[in-house]
């Protein structure tokens, strides 16, 4: 069952046999034998495979090959003859088959002819966070896009949600994603309609940084109506997934497709999410591996909040703008501004001034004398504190009596002394 795209002629390839044809790329000292292997693993199993990873941690990428295609019962360590001793028949099966069909180097040349690259743990620009998530971490990212992903991580935020948002909802993603994108921060998403599109339009438009996270192939842009959309991501900033070129979603890839964007990021923001989103999924699992989750609340009206309401319940943070996420996921000290009404010209009186005025009567001229009773003080401290009032445009003579006007005064009509 050996494979010749996964074993072509060349130096010792057993496992753990040293390598000399190291990868003379950026990428850094992993030998291209792990590194092809990993590429032709990412076409064996699924994202987020347990088992695999498991198997995977303990053989490395090329023992975990060798020992799926050739291992023979005298050579298998698990009492049933099993080869991967707990790991079901059927799931090895399908293994195997796929590993047969497997052809890493032409994956490789394909992403190459792309303009990218496929990252491995033991890269330099490998995103160390990703090793969070243990046995579902992924075998490698194939990447496009002229940015270094493991810089960009560092600063990073995802924004996630509804792809049937509301106009509130796009908005609001839009503006969340100019703000962090103008304040340095990387904007990541997943590329589909609704919050996804809006989040990394808000990012590009303020000439920002973006990722986009796919469920598939980065030569097979989906949703088809994000052809262009992804290819300006690419472009401009990053397009990453686990899948091989010319792989296609599909729902179980959608929903493990989160957890790397929870991995990756500083902190998940949800913006619209029904009780059953799987952007909820992104921010839970999040919430597992120690990152920052926050929500943007909608009306209790609307069931595209219901899922984030849910969210803020649970212990999430909430959030309204870009300054209050980088509160939380930026640098100590980062604070973001007070938030108050507007000051009013009254705000600024003295307090002595505006126990005067709150005594002036809503209507009619009233005596300096029972203006003075009302407030509790003297005449003489009251009619001090009218004139003062008076100049600031608060009040006005009226007669023998003092009123409240609503313009300032263009000129002054007291007279002088008087009650």
């Amino acid at each position: 069952m050996r494979n010749p795209a996964l074993h072509p002629e060349g130096p010792d390839e057993r496992p753990g046999a040293a390598d000399p044809r190291a990868d003379p790329g950026p990428h850094g000292s992993v030998p291209m034998e792990e590194r092809r292997a990993r590429a032709a693993l990412s076409r064996v199993v699924e994202p987020g495979d347990e088992h695999a990873g498991r198997w995977l941690r303990r053989y490395g990428a090329r023992g975990f090959l060798d020992r799926l295609l050739e291992a023979t019962p005298a050579t298998r360590s698990g009492g049933d003859g099993s080869p991967f001793p707990g790991t079901g028949p059927q799931r090895v099966a399908s293994w195997r088959v796929r590993a047969t069909a497997a052809d890493p180097a032409r994956d490789l040349e394909a992403i190459h002819d792309l303009g990218g690259r496929f990252l491995v743990p033991g890269d330099t620009e490998w995103p160390s966070q990703l090793d969070d998530l243990a046995d579902t971490r992924p075998l490698g990212l194939w990447v496009r896009g002229p940015a270094d992903l493991r810089a960009w991580a560092l600063r990073s935020v995802a924004l996630v949600g509804a792809r049937a948002c509301t106009p509130y909802g796009a908005h609001t993603a839009a503006d969340l994603a100019t703000g962090l994108a103008r304040r340095g921060w990387v904007v990541v998403s997943g590329a589909a309609y609704g919050i996804d599109g809006a989040a990394h339009r808000g990012a590009l438009a303020a000439d920002g940084a973006t990722v986009a996270v796919l469920a598939c192939g980065v030569d097979t842009p989906y949703p088809r109506g994000h052809d262009q959309l992804i290819r300006r991501i690419a472009e401009q900033g990053l397009v990453m997934g686990e899948l091989p070129p010319d792989s296609h979603p599909t729902p179980s890839r959608f929903i493990l497709r989160n957890r790397v964007i929870a991995a990756l990021t500083r902190g998940t923001v949800v913006i619209e999410a029904q009780h059953r989103s799987g952007s909820l999924v992104t921010a839970r699992a999040a919430t597992r591996l120690g990152r920052h989750t926050m929500g943007v609340p909608g009306p209790v009206t609307s069931a595209l909040s219901a899922g984030v309401h849910e969210l803020l319940r649970d212990g999430a943070d909430l959030v309204t703008d870009a300054d209050e996420i980088v509160e939380l996921v930026g640098d100590m000290g980062q604070l973001a501004p007070p938030r108050r009404g507007p000051v009013l010209p009254r705000d600024l009186l003295a307090p002595a001034a505006a126990h005067v005025l709150e005594a002036v009567p809503g209507r009619g001229p009233t005596p300096t004398t029972v203006i003075a009773r009302r407030a509790g003080t003297t005449p003489d401290d009251t009619l001090a504190k009218l004139y003062e009032l008076h100049s600031l445009g608060f009040v006005e003579r009226f007669g023998e009596g003092w009123r409240l006007t609503n313009t300032t005064t263009p000129g002054s009509n007291a007279r002088r002394g008087g009650p």
